[in-house]
């Protein structure tokens, strides 16, 4: 049985599942709206978000908001969260055992706000949502469909602050994103006027 969202806070604040659970200042669920037709997925939370307990408000964070910017989209219209809650210690990455224990909360993000379109933000996000097998560079941009859900990966933020040859790539993915939502929302509002139709 799934929760409501203050089961999912009430438990995330208190647990213990893996280590990451003595070094956190906050547990970072998520972001945005809740009922959003796109969910961003990164890997966890750094400094900044540890210590404000909101995903992405660090500089990864703000060229996130201006990367949704740049396709007529802001933090309102779409849901962050990571895969892990907790911030690793020295922003490393998540390891396998801390992500498993992890999941189970996303999973519930995902029934909860019911996403049509989920974005993968990086390697460690693609990896656990699209497969073990995914590579963030061979893999970008292409999209996968798994129960209805569409699914792309990108790259990170962060990756792209470090290596800003990967800005256009980003860029080609984000419109892609743009054109897969606008997709959605023509064919739910022709459904809309079909049944309007009909009564």
């Amino acid at each position: 049985m799934h929760c409501d969202w203050h089961e999912l806070y009430a438990k995330a604040h208190i647990c213990q599942l893996c280590g990451l659970c003595t070094t956190r200042t906050n547990v970072v669920i998520g972001d945005g709206n809740p009922r959003a037709r796109i969910m961003l997925v990164g890997e966890g939370p750094g400094r900044d978000e540890d210590v404000q307990g909101i995903p992405f408000v660090g500089a990864a964070g703000k060229l996130l908001n201006k990367m949704l910017a740049a396709i007529n989209l802001t933090r309102d219209d779409v849901y962050i969260a990571n895969i892990v809650k907790c911030r690793p210690p020295n922003n490393r990455t998540p390891t396998d055992e801390e992500a498993i224990a992890c999941l189970p909360y996303l999973r519930e993000q995902f029934v909860l706000v019911r996403p049509q379109i989920i974005v993968c933000l990086g390697a460690t996000a693609a990896r656990y949502i699209c497969g073990p097998q995914t590579r963030i560079t061979r893999d970008r941009g292409k999209w996968i469909c798994k129960s209805g859900v569409h699914i792309i990966a990108t790259y990170h933020p962060a990756a792209l602050l470090r290596d800003e040859s990967k800005k256009y790539d980003a860029w080609t993915d984000m419109k892609s994103i743009r054109a897969k939502y606008n997709e959605i929302y023509s064919k739910s509002d022709t459904q809309a006027l079909m049944t309007d139709d009909k009564t």
